[in-house]
């Protein structure tokens, strides 16, 4: 690919670790973002601010490596397996979200699936968005549940962590964040409410 179209995809990264940011999904260089390029993902760079990072900055990996190497100034994300593992397995994602929104991460710390609260859930691929069994950040256990959670699924929660969205797009996939914390956020005032009523799948 050019090096234009690379400069673009690192700029895209850039911009959406910056609106995870903004909108208070993420705090702090909490949660990271990739994007495929061809047989390579661009992910955000470990222990970095959102509004000091810059495209250069953003590590590339191959995603057939199996031992983690990366080309960059900066280490990438400590979750990097976890979004080589899902761009290898999802071939209909290019672009994977990761945050540590405020609701979501509730949920996932009572170790919850969000069910069809609301009609919205749609857009996750089914009437539930999974939670991920526990295992320490970074490791291949915790590759293997997200994939787990994420079968079927465009989005997951993962437990005493956060969630995960993916898409054909970083805009989408960015959505689907803002969709996963909206729904969680709706299923926590529900529960304080008492008994909430869950949509059939019909």
């Amino acid at each position: 690919m050019s090096a234009a179209a690379e400069r673009a995809a690192r700029e895209t990264v850039v911009a959406a670790m910056r609106e995870l940011s903004t909108s208070g999904l993420n705090r702090g260089t909490s949660g990271n973002v990739s994007l495929r390029f061809g047989a390579a993902m661009l992910i955000s760079p470990s222990a970095v601010p959102p509004d000091e990072l810059t495209p250069d900055l953003v590590a590339m990996m191959r995603l057939d490596d199996a031992e983690g190497a990366w080309e960059g100034p900066r280490p990438p994300s400590s979750e990097w397996r976890f979004h080589r593992d899902i761009l290898r397995a999802r071939p209909d994602a290019n672009a994977v979200v990761h945050t540590h929104s405020p609701h979501a991460t509730v949920l996932a710390i009572g170790r919850r699936e969000i069910p069809a609260v609301h009609y919205m859930i749609a857009g996750f691929g089914g009437p539930s968005i999974r939670c991920a069994d526990y295992a320490t950040f970074g490791t291949e256990e915790l590759s293997r549940h997200a994939l787990a959670a994420l079968e079927g699924r465009n989005g997951c929660l993962l437990a005493n962590h956060g969630s995960i969205t993916l898409a054909p797009t970083m805009a989408r996939a960015l959505w689907l964040a803002v969709e996963l914390e909206t729904l969680a956020f709706q299923y926590h005032q529900s529960l304080l409410l008492g008994d909430p009523v869950i949509l059939s799948d019909e």
